[in-house]
């Protein structure tokens, strides 16, 4: 059988392995000139760096299923990490639920309710009854507006927009404390993330190759113009500059809900209508390559929003400096509208308006610490997460014979990522299948 993926992310690249795997032709189409999707990368000193921040947790299982599979494991190296929130011009930390207590922003009685809070949604099994109440009313009923003020509010309106974020479902936060609370062995043990040595492109690379190995053909800087479904449940796409027509048995689309709407023919129109709702935030990343470090802190939430960015992930304070030749390495995240002016500035206009901030985060701070810096947007990177969204879902069935789509946005109430990419590729993979009535 022949089978088109349109995407050479983690979703794709999983979803060749398998179908190349069981002796099927595959063809790839990317319509970047890289490999790696979100987590794609770039050189510092000679070693490869993902351009968004990325990690793993010791509970991903469907990435660290694959990477044993195909023999990486030993490429995994794992690391305490260090969780902190900058507010009130201090840096707070929160590796374990005691340091909740040394919060000075709240009352110790506000300390209090906001820690039973968090085991109240550790302890919810039922996420579904969370849909259709927003993390702001959940968030104020379950604690008080002071707390929410003081720490949730800014971190809401930080990732997903002052239009936003008062709209997001309490089913997202449950998704995201859950993955850390699972990721850790008990209630007060510290977190452990992992990350492959020499950067996850060892493990795109590998996909990659394996596919290659089984006859899979990658097209790379290759758009797909159009989609269509043939009465004979065939797929036709129109490919590249040159518009060449080729027919498929089976197509896996990981293009942005958007583009997908955009591209294929004959889909229903309560299809449209979901891949319409969806809505993105694009990632922003201004990463600094500096002589020393900013902090002791991997991952600092800032929960002042007087600060133009919402985090820094210090990257070296988690794997270390040597093997980027002793630089340290800070991401400066933000996630925006792409109508935003942030957005729309150029890499030295952006890194001048974040750069006097970073004195408030340490006083030491000076301009000759930064040896280069980086400027990437990564568009379509966060899916707006509004209450009920399970409702507006597209079905990864598109309704049209042996075409499906797999991307961020059907991915809940888990927060997006590697590990969840790769698990819905290879399903996928499994369903076209399945329904091809292949074994």
């Amino acid at each position: 059988m022949k089978f088109g993926i349109i995407g050479a992310g983690a979703t794709g690249l999983a979803a060749a392995y398998d179908l190349s795997s069981k002796g099927h032709e595959v063809k790839i189409f990317e319509s970047s000139d890289f490999i790696g999707g979100h987590a794609s990368t770039f050189e510092v000193a000679g070693t490869e760096l993902e351009k968004g921040y990325h990690h793993w947790f010791t509970n991903d299982e469907d990435i660290l299923s694959l990477i044993n599979e195909m023999g990486l494991h030993e490429i995994i190296e794992w690391f305490p990490s260090s969780v902190g929130t900058y507010q009130d011009g201090h840096i707070y930390s929160f590796l374990t639920p005691l340091d909740l207590m040394k919060f000075s922003p709240l009352s110790l009685l506000n300390r209090v309710k906001m820690g039973l809070s968090s085991l109240k949604i550790r302890y919810i099994k039922d996420w579904q009854k969370l849909e259709s109440i927003s993390a702001k009313e959940w968030l104020i009923q379950n604690t008080n507006q002071e707390i929410y003020d003081s720490f949730w509010q800014p971190m809401l309106r930080g990732k997903f927009g002052e239009e936003n974020h008062d709209k997001i479902s309490m089913a997202w936060i449950w998704g995201k404390m859950t993955t850390r609370f699972a990721s850790r062995r008990n209630l007060f043990a510290k977190e452990v993330l992992g990350y492959p040595r020499g950067s996850f492109s060892q493990l795109f690379r590998k996909l990659a190759e394996s596919c290659e190995n089984n006859a899979t053909e990658i097209f790379l800087a290759t758009r797909i113009n159009r989609i269509k479904g043939l009465d004979s449940g065939h797929i036709s796409m129109s490919i590249g500059q040159q518009e060449s027509e080729e027919v498929f048995d089976a197509v896996i689309s990981s293009t942005p809900s958007h583009i997908f709407n955009t591209i294929t023919e004959g889909l229903s129109e309560k299809y449209r209508s979901k891949l319409a709702n969806v809505n993105y935030m694009a990632a922003v990343l201004i990463i600094l390559i500096m002589d020393r470090p900013l902090s002791d802190v991997y991952w600092l939430n800032i929960a002042d929003r007087s600060i133009p960015f919402i985090g820094v992930i210090e990257h070296t304070n988690l794997v270390g400096s040597e093997i980027y030749g002793d630089n340290h390495i800070v991401y400066l995240s933000n996630y925006l509208a792409e109508t935003d002016l942030m957005y729309k500035m150029g890499g030295e206009e952006l890194l001048n308006t974040y750069l006097p901030h970073l004195k408030k985060i340490n006083p030491n701070f000076k301009r000759e610490w930064v040896k280069e810096y980086h400027h990437y947007k990564i568009p379509n990177a966060q899916p707006v997460v509004d209450t009920n969204y399970s409702i507006n879902i597209p079905e990864h069935e598109t309704g049209i014979q042996n075409l499906y789509l797999a991307n961020t946005s059907q991915v809940y109430p888990q927060d997006r990522g590697t590990n969840y990419s790769v698990g819905m590729g290879r399903k996928m993979a499994a369903l076209a299948l399945q329904n091809l009535k292949i074994k």
